[in-house]
């Protein structure tokens, strides 16, 4: 075929060429082959193939972003059995391609119904024919070498049908020079470059963010992009470059052609991009990367947690590649974290597009936002989705209680009055002080010994064991009948409403498990969201009386390095996490609730980078620790003990211990706080004599809970000049 190159004419030679990619990638590798000239393009499951020049593959090469590999096929053939792929290999010109002093490697893949099934061996007999023919001319052969040799030779066979080639790429294309370092689950660049172009971003190139960006990839593949950088300009080995048939005249004018575009490319007006990582480890890697590729006055990366993400401008695209978990554990924390994440986004990013890259395509609906577009991709082997939306913004609705003001008089009339006298005041505080889960009655009537708690839209009631002198079945008859005034006053359905009986608990029967439903409800307080089980334990997962000491917590926290002893779900955690504590540890021995806490972590937009669990018996852990925190927090068990390990504890026994070892890791300025709720605890009076001790339970008492004045919290500092306060219960 004739073509015209400046003047005069020239033959061009076409050939048959194949470039592999990743499975969802097919069309975009089209439209880039048409683009390097391309022609009768056909696309297959994770493969394109086009007739075209080596100007075409070249083209391909430098500039595609989204292909894996690029094959030149040599020879197409029948293949009988490993004998026939040796003579075939035996006849092809190998003398037009290398010479003896050339390396060479081959590569094999096999598909279909091949009687061949063994693609080393298939590899091996293909070098065979190749060596053998070069000593049977010459006495000489080339020597195979497995990294980076002179040429690299591809086979593949499918159904019988076996083509050669020489893999121009050498190395697979994602490899675009740049990567110093790769973080724990690294995204290949050319599945990083599919999601940026697939997320509509360069349509219009506004401010991008990726709010957990790990090494930088997805960050990189956009700003290559939209300064069109070559991927491969960064390359120092491709396949051809040992090739007898490589055109260095011509190669060497396409890289001149794409620096040329890529300086052009400078003077463009660059949008912001931004990265965050809540890993200092990985913000340095990406750094690391985005220098390599040049781009360090074009990204700006900063460690982060995604709790703390605010928009930095009026529209943008936020897209990343987001966590995921294999194991069910994993995959809880992931729910929660992608719940969290559509949350943050909801209440901070009204206006914006963003796009999710997530390997668990059954959590697509954890996030609440809606998605105009749903991609199938892969990650490797593992099935993906990419989620490309719209934010829809606004805080979420609070729900609202609209009590009835009357019921129809009868049995029970006198709990009836009493609940709507206590929801008129209590809802009216609730309001005021934006609480949102909170007891509203509180065994206020000697008959109705029940305790009633709103957590947002759901009802918690728990019966508390009737004194022996009542009989139980009238017990029975006035739990059934204020389970229905509750109903009827607050005008709820069934489902929102859940029962609990309460027994005098003995050793840690409180924190068995009763129920294996795991339905988990969000709730908030203040500027934290939290996961409570109304079913399957006897607390559910939040001390609602513990309110006031969150609060301060929240409010001393900034700056400081926080300590969470018998941590239970985490909330104190969250709310000091929230507040800006410089780092969090948190201990507890129990697996339920150190995952509870990594949920309710994970619900936050926080990590486990700066937030550490630590499952130990918090004496033994003290005992071995050589961490100095600002702040600890110590809501021990009254009394608890484990089988397996022999250990017992006792508050007013052990409480003296516990408080020094407690007091050995805190700072000189550093504050403790101390909370029980055993009535008749005593401080030891050597605590009130060696440390300042500030008795903070009235200030740390909720409105809700006011009739509970036995629980006690302290507030314990160093000896000094100053009394640092802070309390909580």
């Amino acid at each position: 075929m004739l073509g015209s190159k400046g003047e005069g004419l020239e033959v061009k030679t076409f050939y048959e060429v194949v470039a592999s990619c990743a499975a969802g990638l097919e069309s975009l590798v089209a439209a880039e082959v048409e683009l390097s000239g391309g022609q009768e393009v056909i696309t297959g499951v994770g493969a394109v193939r086009w007739r075209g020049t080596l100007e075409s593959a070249y083209r391909c090469c430098l500039w595609s972003r989204f292909a894996s590999r690029v094959f030149l096929e040599l020879r197409r053939f029948v293949v009988i059995d490993e004998d026939s792929l040796y003579n075939a290999s035996l006849s092809v010109d190998w003398e037009d391609h290398l010479t003896e002093n050339t390396t060479f490697a081959v590569g094999c893949t096999l598909s279909g119904e091949s009687k061949i099934t063994h693609s080393r061996f298939a590899a091996l007999r293909l070098k065979d024919g190749l060596v053998d023919r070069f000593r049977t001319r010459n006495g000489k052969r080339p020597s195979v070498k497995i990294d980076r040799p002179g040429i690299q030779l591809h086979l593949h066979i499918e159904n019988n049908i076996a083509s050669i080639s020489l893999d121009l790429s050498g190395e697979s294309l994602h490899r675009r020079g740049y990567r110093d370092a790769s973080g724990k689950a690294p995204l290949k660049e050319t599945l990083a470059a599919a999601i940026v172009a697939l997320s509509g971003w360069l349509s219009d190139p506004n401010t991008l963010i990726d709010p957990m960006c790990g090494t930088g990839t997805l960050l990189i593949e956009a700003a290559l992009m939209f300064g069109d950088s070559a991927p491969g300009l960064s390359r120092g080995y491709y396949g051809f470059m040992g090739w007898l048939g490589h055109n260095d005249q011509l190669w060497h004018s396409l890289v001149e052609e794409a620096v040329a575009r890529e300086k052009e490319g400078e003077n463009k007006r660059w949008p912001l991009i931004f990265g965050y990582d809540c890993d200092p480890t990985v913000v340095r890697a990406a750094r690391k990367n985005i220098e390599l590729a040049g781009l360090n006055r074009r990204i700006t990366i900063k460690q982060g947690e995604v709790a703390f993400l605010q928009a930095s401008a009026d529209k943008g695209l936020l897209l990343s590649n987001l966590p995921f978990g294999e194991r069910l554990s994993e995959t809880e924390l992931v729910a929660q974290l992608y719940r969290g994440y559509g949350r943050i986004l909801r209440l901070r990013f009204s206006g914006w597009r963003t796009g999710v890259f997530i390997a668990n395509p059954e959590l697509t609906d954890s996030f609440g936002l809606s998605w105009d577009h749903k991609f199938r991709l892969y990650n490797g082997s593992i099935p993906c989705r990419l989620l490309i939306g719209c934010i829809a913004g606004g805080r979420d609705q609070d729900f609202r209680w609209q009590p009835l003001t009357q019921v129809d008089d009868g049995v029970g009339n006198e709990f009836a009055n009493r609940l709507r006298k206590n929801l008129k005041q209590m809802l009216r505080w609730a309001e005021k002080e934006s609480v949102s889960c909170y007891r509203v009655y509180d065994r206020d009537l000697p008959e109705y010994n029940i305790s009633i708690d709103l957590y947002g839209k759901w009802v918690h009631i728990q019966e508390w064991a009737p004194p022996k002198t009542i009989d139980p079945q009238i017990a029975t008859a006035r739990f059934k009948t204020a389970v229905i005034i509750v109903k009827e006053i607050l005008g709820t359905r069934s489902d929102r409403v859940f029962l609990k009986t309460r027994e005098r608990q003995k050793g840690r029967s409180q924190y068995e498990k009763k129920e294996n439903i795991r339905k988990m409800f969000e709730v908030k307080e203040g500027g934290c969201s939290f996961l409570v089980n109304f079913t399957d334990y006897l607390d559910t997962g939040i001390f609602l009386d513990h309110r006031p000491v969150r609060a301060r917590i929240f409010a001393a926290a900034k700056g400081k390095r926080f300590l969470n002893l018998y941590g239970y779900t985490g909330t104190a955690t969250v709310h000091a996490a929230l507040g800006g504590a410089l780092s969090t540890t948190t201990v507890d021995l129990s697996a339920t609730y150190l995952q509870w806490m990594r949920m309710n972590i994970a619900l936050n937009g926080l990590s486990e980078v700066t937030n550490r669990v630590e499952k130990a018996d918090c004496l033994e852990w003290l005992g071995e620790c050589k961490f100095i925190y600002d702040l600890i927090f110590i809501d021990p068990p009254t009394f608890s003990n484990t089988k397996k390990e022999k250990r017992v504890f006792d508050v007013q026994e052990d409480h003296v211990g516990l408080i020094e070892l407690a007091m050995s890791r805190l700072d000189k300025s550093g504050l403790l706080i101390f909370s029980t709720n055993f009535r008749r605890f005593q401080l030891a009076d050597y605590l009130r004599e060696k440390y300042l001790i500030t008795d903070i339970s009235k200030q740390t008492l909720p409105f809700d809970f006011s009739r509970d004045e036995d629980s006690q919290v302290l507030g314990v500092s160093p000896p000094g000049p100053d009394l640092n306060v802070g309390g909580q219960r």
